[in-house]
């Protein structure tokens, strides 16, 4: 049975809340433009590192602005350092990079490798929600730690998410650099593409689908309390999701 984050005790309410609070970017945001970057800097006018908060719920970590670090890839980085007094009083410490813009319908893509540890996510998707002064909105590419030959697809409408679908990837997702791209049209369908490839589309016949410009937003996390959809974390040392570049081609 697939345990899935929807599901997992209303825990996932945490990152609606959490974005909402006094470490998130102003709800105040413009409607981004089409856009490349290779991460050979951090480009302030685009992205912001989340810092001195935790989601909460099931995130076991709290963001710190000191392990992303950006120059030629951007590397989002799990440890416990300086943790739990410098980490929000969360056991561990992650990187979370999103966009200062919202974006609407088009292509979203990513170039990264996954981190290979049962309970841990790295991410790559788009949200919104009260802390932009909308509902809760979201599109979902994740790959799960303990099983990096799969990702995990999902959406959320107005906070209403068990769309899941998970696609073997014929691959180790965390052995190199592979392509995740979803393209969101205004007509009503969400495709999913790796490497190029189709894999999976969504066109509203099981709920209705986002309609609200969102964030681009990258993280790597544990997961606590939802053992039956990640697995046990257990912490053996540092772990580095690597994103190469991200892409955003409105239509």
């Amino acid at each position: 049975m697939l345990i899935t984050r929807s599901r997992a005790a209303g825990v996932i309410l945490g990152l609606a809340i959490a974005l909402a609070g006094p470490g998130a970017v102003p709800a105040r945001a413009a409607i981004g433009p089409s856009f490349t970057d290779n991460f050979d800097r951090f480009d302030t006018g685009r992205w912001y590192k989340a810092d001195g908060y935790s989601n909460g719920g099931m995130f076991n970590a709290g963001w710190r602005a000191d392990h992303v670090t950006v120059g030629g890839t951007m590397n989002l980085n799990l440890d416990n350092q300086p943790c739990p007094g410098g980490c929000s009083g969360k056991p561990y410490a992650s990187g979370e990079y999103r966009t200062t813009d919202l974006y609407s319908y088009g292509r979203f893509e990513a170039r990264l490798k996954a981190v290979k540890n049962p309970g841990v996510v790295t991410s790559f998707f788009t949200y919104t929600g009260p802390s932009d002064g909308q509902p809760w909105d979201e599109i979902d590419v994740e790959i799960l730690g303990k099983n990096t030959n799969q990702v995990q697809l999902n959406y959320f409408t107005n906070g209403t998410g068990g769309h899941e679908t998970v696609i073997n990837l014929g691959f180790d997702a965390s052995a190199g650099y592979h392509n995740y791209a979803f393209e969101w049209w205004k007509g009503g369908t969400i495709n999913w593409f790796v490497d190029g490839a189709l894999v999976h589309q969504e066109n509203g016949s099981r709920g209705p689908l986002p309609t609200h410009p969102q964030r681009i937003m990258m993280n790597l996390w544990p997961g606590v309390g939802v053992d039956s959809w990640l697995q046990r974390f257990t912490y053996r040392g540092r772990v580095t999701a690597g994103y190469d570049w991200a892409k955003y081609t409105k239509y």
